[in-house]
C-alpha cells in the first residue's frame, strides 16, 4: 500500500467519514479515528474545533491540497463578490483536479492528480500537467489519445458509485467534458455534507 493510499484512509478514519463515498473505505468497518487512542470517547466539540473539522474535511475531499494553498482559496473567495462560503467551493470545483474527478476519467482526486502530474490531459488543445489549474466556463478538458484506452480510465467511467454533475458537460466516447459553469454548493455531489460557511468562519477569526 503506498503512502498517498495510506494518507487517504487516514483522513477518512480521522474524520470519521467516508468523504470520498467509496467502498472500500475503512470507517464502513472502524468508524473510530486511527491510532491508539482512536477509540476514547469524544466530548461536544467546541466551535473551533466544529470550524477546523469542516476545514479538514473540505481540504482533504480534495485530495488533501496543501494548506497554504486551501487559504489561498480561501483569500480569493473573500474577494470575489457575493457569498464567500459559495465562491470558495467554485474556486475548488474548478481545479482540473476536480474537473477530471468529477468527469469520471479517473476513481478518485488523488488518481486525477497523478494523471494530470504524468501529462495525459489537455485543455483546450494545450497540454497541462498541474492539477490545480483553474479551468474556464467553455473550457474543453481531454484526455490525450494515447492514454484514452487505458484500463483504469475505462473503469473509471463505468463506475456506478457516482454520477457526473450537470455543470460538466462529458462523453465518454470522445473522452473530453466542457465545463459548463461554475457550480453552487447545492450543485456539487459531495458524499457527505460540506459546510464552507464554517471554514470561512474558520480563516475569518
Amino acid at each position: 500500500m503506498t503512502k498517498r493510499i495510506q494518507a487517504k484512509h487516514k483522513i477518512d478514519r480521522r474524520l470519521g467519514q467516508n468523504i470520498w463515498g467509496r467502498p472500500k473505505s475503512p470507517v464502513n468497518k472502524r468508524e473510530y479515528g486511527p491510532g491508539q487512542h482512536g477509540q476514547r470517547r469524544k466530548g461536544k466539540m467546541s466551535d473551533f474545533g466544529t470550524q477546523l473539522r469542516a476545514k479538514q474535511k473540505l481540504k482533504g475531499y480534495y485530495a488533501n491540497i496543501s494548506e497554504k494553498q486551501f487559504r489561498r482559496y480561501y483569500e480569493e473567495a473573500v474577494r470575489l463578490r457575493g457569498d464567500s462560503g459559495e465562491n470558495l467551493i467554485g474556486l475548488l470545483e474548478r481545479r482540473l483536479d476536480a474537473v477530471v474527478y468529477r468527469s469520471k476519467f479517473v476513481a478518485t482526486p488523488f488518481a486525477a492528480r497523478q494523471f494530470i502530474n504524468h501529462g495525459h490531459i489537455r485543455v483546450n488543445g494545450k497540454r497541462v500537467n498541474i492539477p490545480s489549474y483553474l479551468v474556464k466556463v467553455g473550457d474543453v478538458i481531454e484526455i490525450k489519445q494515447a492514454s484514452k484506452q487505458l484500463a483504469f480510465v475505462l473503469e473509471a467511467s463505468q463506475l456506478a458509485e457516482r454520477d457526473t454533475p450537470d455543470y460538466i458537460e462529458v462523453d465518454h466516447n470522445k473522452m473530453t467534458a466542457k465545463f459548463a459553469r461554475i457550480p453552487q454548493l447545492t450543485d456539487v455531489p459531495y458524499p457527505v455534507q460540506m459546510e464552507p460557511s464554517l471554514v470561512v468562519e474558520f480563516y475569518s477569526r
